[in-house]
């Protein structure tokens, strides 16, 4: 899968997602350190032990940088940035069966503006899945001959 790039300066706006996903009952918020071996659990429950790794990297950074999607005070998803590598955003993740919410459109959204909001004026998707999504969403462009690019020659088990 394809690194992508994302022009920060011309994001769209992340109040009217949140306004939609709020009246759906629906809240994205960057993670808190009490919270951490609840979010690492559901990560890892439903995406793997490499997804936890990079979110508990996102654990250390101040502020942190994982925000979570919260419904009934239960965790829907979350979105990761400056885990992996400083300027990447990713990972993301929402559970199946809320994929239907916009929730992925509105982690993407908080974590991009919030690397906006800190300096950066362009982010790097790594090994992006869904790439029409992030084209749809914010613009994303392809990188090219960007894969595996700085997982190369990952352990594996």
């Amino acid at each position: 899968m394809p690194d992508m790039l994302v022009k920060l300066y011309q994001l769209p706006e992340s109040d009217p997602v949140r306004k939609q996903l709020s009246a759906n009952g629906i809240e994205i918020r960057r993670a808190i350190a009490p919270e951490k071996h609840l979010v690492l659990d559901w990560i890892k429950e439903r995406f793997g032990e490499g997804w936890t790794s990079e979110c508990e990297v996102a654990f250390t950074n101040q502020p942190v940088s994982c925000y979570i999607a919260v419904q009934n005070q239960k965790m829907v998803g979350f979105a990761c940035y400056d885990a992996t590598c400083r300027n990447f955003f990713g990972p993301m993740g929402v559970e199946e069966s809320a994929r239907v919410h916009g929730i992925g459109k509105g982690l993407l959204l908080a974590s991009l503006h919030a690397m906006h909001a800190i300096g950066y004026g362009y982010a790097i998707i790594g090994s992006a899945g869904p790439t029409e999504f992030y084209s749809k969403v914010v613009h994303a462009t392809i990188i090219e001959d960007s894969s595996p690019g700085i997982y190369r020659g990952m352990l594996k088990r």
